[in-house]
């Protein structure tokens, strides 16, 4: 099982999105759309369960305006995503893992963002970790930095790799040379 955050998300709702930035270049990732497409087929071929955690689920809609609840709607439908609410679980969860945070004398964790956006991240990383998942694409680095504490490996856009070529370009590059 696997999650998608909100900087994801946004991506697979509106296609205009600009691509994020590959930490390796500085410039946007490169067949942007592309990779995600070739990602979400694959999940399709191996069954593959996406969790979408409320709180990644509430920031993507706000770009959604009306269209919100035909992607709910689509989200739903799907025998592919899940939406996982921060449930009592996930809250119990999220409570340890501030405590410890706390208690080390640095309750942001080195985080430079804003305490809101620290408890924000935090609470997708706990949905995440009470629902099982093993993976977390996302391209949001405070996501990535709690996610990688607790051994949930996260991957960004950039990472994931380019669809294959078309078999049917080769054939046809080499009938032509």
């Amino acid at each position: 099982m696997v999650v998608f955050d909100a900087s994801i998300l946004v991506l697979l709702i509106d296609p205009d999105v600009a691509a994020p930035l590959d930490p390796a270049t500085g410039k946007p990732v490169t067949r942007c759309r592309e990779r995600l497409d070739y990602l979400i087929a694959t999940f399709e071929r191996e069954r593959t369960r996406v969790l979408i955690p409320t709180p990644a689920l509430s920031e993507a809609l706000v770009r959604a305006d009306e269209a919100g609840p035909a992607i709910l709607d689509a989200l739903n439908a799907s025998a592919r995503f899940r939406i996982a609410p921060f449930d009592t679980r996930a809250a119990v969860e999220l409570a340890q893992l501030t405590r410890e945070a706390v208690d080390s004398g640095d309750k942001k964790q080195g985080s430079s963002e804003s305490w809101a956006k620290v408890k924000f991240d935090r609470q997708i990383v706990a949905i995440a970790r009470t629902e099982g998942a093993c993976i977390i694409y996302s391209d949001d680095d405070g996501i990535r930095r709690f996610a990688r504490r607790l051994g949930i490996e996260v991957i960004g856009i950039s990472a994931l790799p380019v669809p294959p070529d078309d078999p049917q370009d080769e054939l046809f590059s080499f009938a032509t040379d």
